[in-house]
């Protein structure tokens, strides 16, 4: 084939696939549903319960998109994804959104052919131990065996953190945090590792939690967030700003209790965010009351956080970074406006 029809072949490919890809919100609205990557095996997070019930900070996510769009939180449809196929799920269209305790990273970012929308989860790694061992710092680990999830940014911490202060470990290498939990807690090795906020997931699954400790230092950043296939616009600006969204709506006092009475909020900031006198959810392809819709059924940033992996969960977590920036934490959206 001469260059010039090959690279005439290939325009029109691109163009094709573009165009794909760029008709995500008519193509959802269609199927009546979004398909939503999940993990599904991580408490507070994703998991089904034993009437197939989805539950976790992960699923209120997409039931918050799915609320923007079709003022219905159950048009989402759960997909357990591993953490090898994550990608290809999204980048083939197997899925819409990926909200799997995925780290925001350079090389996913820029080489996986994905856009991340935003942080719904500041999380570092950590070290659990059995108390039997008698660690209470992970500066005690020298020589440990590390049961270690391969393919993720977990392993390169580990390798990272034991070089950086002068130890060494045996990696126990397994392909799914299911078996790495396993085996953890058969004593194959000493100490588990993944984000922290898996380790207290993870501990509520084992044989016997109590025994268990979560060492103090945590030795990585962890961005979580939901992500996109890129080539598609609009798409990623509806999840992008559906998490600003439930971020505004908690710095701004408005939750699911009191949506009809900030309806009627004299403050400027709050009615452009419930659009009473603002049409910004149509500049998204939505209605002008997105956001009321997302309240109504899902609630702010905060009560997600509280009803999934909060102090009253088994996760028992208090908010730190994922405290609101005023209040001493990271979080901060962007304003609607």
């Amino acid at each position: 084939m001469k260059i010039g029809r090959l690279i005439a072949v290939m325009a029109v490919l691109a163009f094709t696939a573009s165009s794909v890809w760029a008709n995500t919100l008519e193509n959802v609205r269609k199927a009546g549903e979004i398909k939503c990557g999940v993990s599904g095996k991580v408490p507070g997070f994703s998991v089904p319960d034993k009437n197939g019930v989805w539950s976790g900070l992960d699923v209120d996510f997409c039931r918050a998109v799915s609320a923007a769009i079709f003022d219905d939180p159950n048009k989402a449809k759960f997909v357990p994804v591993t953490t090898k196929e994550r990608f290809t799920a999204l980048q083939t269209g197997e899925i819409n959104i990926l909200s799997r305790n995925t780290t925001w990273t350079y090389q996913r970012d820029v080489n996986q052919g994905v856009e991340f929308c935003g942080i719904l989860f500041y999380d570092g790694q950590g070290f659990m131990v059995n108390k039997g061992l008698g660690v209470s710092s992970a500066k005690e680990l020298d020589g440990a065996s590390i049961c270690i999830q391969i393919g993720t940014t977990t392993e390169l911490n580990v390798s990272d953190y034991f070089a950086s202060n002068n130890m060494t470990y045996k990696p126990v290498v397994f392909e799914s945090a299911d078996e790495s939990t396993v085996m953890y807690d058969t004593g194959r090795c000493d100490v588990y590792t993944t984000d922290a906020s898996g380790l207290a997931a993870r501990r509520t699954t084992l044989s016997k939690p109590d025994t268990h400790v979560i060492l103090p230092e945590i030795i990585s950043k962890e961005p979580l967030g939901p992500s996109v296939r890129q080539g598609d616009q609009q798409w990623g600006d509806i999840v992008r700003w559906t998490l600003n969204a439930l971020i505004n709506a908690e710095e701004l006092g408005v939750t699911s209790a009191n949506l009809a009475e900030m309806m009627k909020s004299k403050n400027p900031a709050i009615k452009r965010l419930l659009g009473v006198d603002s049409n910004l959810g149509e500049q998204l392809g939505l209605t002008r009351d997105w956001v009321c819709r997302i309240v109504k059924h899902v609630g702010n940033y905060g009560e997600m956080f509280d009803r999934n992996v909060g102090p009253t969960t088994p996760l028992k977590l208090e908010r730190g970074p994922n405290a609101l920036w005023k209040d001493g934490g990271l979080l901060y959206a962007p304003p609607i406006r």
